[in-house]
């Protein structure tokens, strides 16, 4: 903060360096991306289909500079215990993935529907927002829609009330994609999760 004392001895013509409260960040374009970061399988892969949506401030204006990324478990709900995530080689189903949006917010993941990790339980995609603005990483789920007995069983989902549920459950379109969009406050705000210590 500049006293006014400080500011006496200023010349108004003097340009003063930006200070961290000025500056904008963080930069993800910048060390974290890297080749197929959004390929959790190949495109060619039976049963691949593409995760993809649109990233929104409170005033329901796409953020050009978010990151998501997304952990989940395979078809049959086994959840990957290997190392090197970052690999990707085309055939290995990694479980993990990294995206940045575009220049108006779109991102886009392929992958599987992940299988439930319990007889009966819903299957669902982990997902941590990063972007400009946030103090700390946002964390939430991506539900699929069709099985319905499992959704109204699944405990984060009935801990909500009604009406905030479908925030976190994605639509599923004709060609069998995926459409989620995150809503970073504002009106149908994403339901974000609270996890102590993370």
């Amino acid at each position: 903060m500049i006293e006014p004392s400080d500011t006496e001895q200023t010349p108004a013509t003097t340009k003063l360096p930006a200070t961290p409260g000025q500056t904008i960040g963080p930069f993800f374009e910048y060390a974290l991306p890297y080749a197929k970061d959004g390929e959790l399988v190949s495109q060619a892969r039976p049963g691949a289909l593409r995760l993809h949506g649109t990233v929104y401030d409170g005033q329901g204006d796409p953020i050009p500079d978010a990151l998501l990324e997304i952990w989940q478990a395979d078809e049959d709900g086994t959840i990957v215990q290997g190392t090197g995530s970052l690999r990707r080689d085309g055939y290995t189903f990694t479980g993990w993935g990294r995206e940045s949006v575009d220049n108006v917010g779109c991102y886009a993941f392929t992958t599987v529907n992940p299988g439930g990790t319990a007889p009966g339980s819903a299957p669902f995609i982990a997902v941590v927002v990063f972007t400009r603005g946030l103090l700390n990483k946002l964390h939430t789920r991506i539900y699929l829609p069709e099985d319905t007995e499992a959704l109204a069983k699944d405990p984060v989902l009935a801990a909500l009330p009604e009406d905030r549920r479908n925030t976190l459950i994605a639509t599923r379109e004709a060609n069998g994609d995926l459409r989620w969009d995150v809503r970073l406050q504002g009106d149908r705000e994403t339901v974000f999760l609270s996890f102590p210590g993370a």
